[in-house]
């Protein structure tokens, strides 16, 4: 996944998202990074490119979570 494609999920989510009236708290994070974060206080998403993931694994922090596909 390349950055353009990073930042079209990142504005695509927030765009979807303020056309149900839920507003971002906070966002983070470049592109060019490999990681995005969009924060809406009881839900945060996490965007990353398949290097980024596979290297902070934060799936393993949260194993015992509920998966949402």
């Amino acid at each position: 996944m390349s950055a353009p494609h990073l930042k079209a999920l990142f504005g695509d989510i927030q765009h979807q998202l303020k056309k149900e009236g839920v507003m971002c708290y906070r966002s983070s994070g470049m592109p060019e990074g490999g990681w995005m974060v969009l924060d809406y206080v009881d839900v945060i998403i996490h965007i990353f490119d398949p290097e980024a993931r596979e290297f902070y694994d934060i799936e393993s922090l949260w194993d015992k979570a509920i998966r949402i596909e």
